[in-house]
C-alpha cells in the first residue's frame, strides 16, 4: 500500500500541485478583490507560481547542473539551462512590473484617496 501511494503521490506532483495552487489563488484575488494592492499581490503569486511550474517542467530526475570543466558529464547528463535563464528574466521583468504598479497605486492614492478599484473607475474619461 505504502509502495503504491509513493508512487501516485511524488515530489513533482506536489510541486505541479502547489504551482497550480498559487497561479489559480493570484487569479482568484485579481478577479474578485477591489484593493489595488491586493491586486498587486495576487498578480505576484500568480507570476511565483508560473515561475515554479516552468522550473519544475524543466527538472530532469538524475542530471546535473550545465557548468562545464575538465572533468564534465556529457551534456545528455547535464539539465537544460533555458528554463533556469527564462524564470529568471521573468523574475526581474516581474519585480520591475510590481515597482511601476506599486508607483502608479501610491499617486493614484495621493491622487484620489482611495485605493478601491470601484471608487477610481469614476475618473474615466
Amino acid at each position: 500500500m505504502h509502495n503504491i501511494l509513493a508512487n501516485l503521490v511524488s515530489v513533482e506532483w506536489i510541486i505541479y500541485i502547489a504551482s497550480f495552487g498559487l497561479i489559480l489563488t493570484g487569479l482568484f484575488i485579481v478577479f474578485t478583490d477591489k484593493n489595488l494592492i491586493k491586486i498587486i499581490i495576487g498578480l505576484d503569486m500568480a507570476e511565483t507560481g508560473v515561475n515554479i511550474l516552468i522550473v519544475a517542467a524543466g527538472y530532469i530526475k538524475g542530471n546535473t547542473a550545465p557548468i562545464f570543466s575538465k572533468a564534465s558529464l556529457t551534456p545528455a547528463q547535464m539539465t537544460d539551462p533555458v528554463p533556469q535563464a527564462l524564470v529568471l528574466t521573468s523574475i526581474v521583468i516581474g519585480f520591475g512590473v510590481t515597482a511601476l504598479a506599486l508607483a502608479l497605486v501610491v499617486r493614484l492614492y495621493q491622487k484620489t484617496g482611495s485605493l478601491d478599484v470601484s471608487k477610481i473607475r469614476g475618473l474615466k474619461w
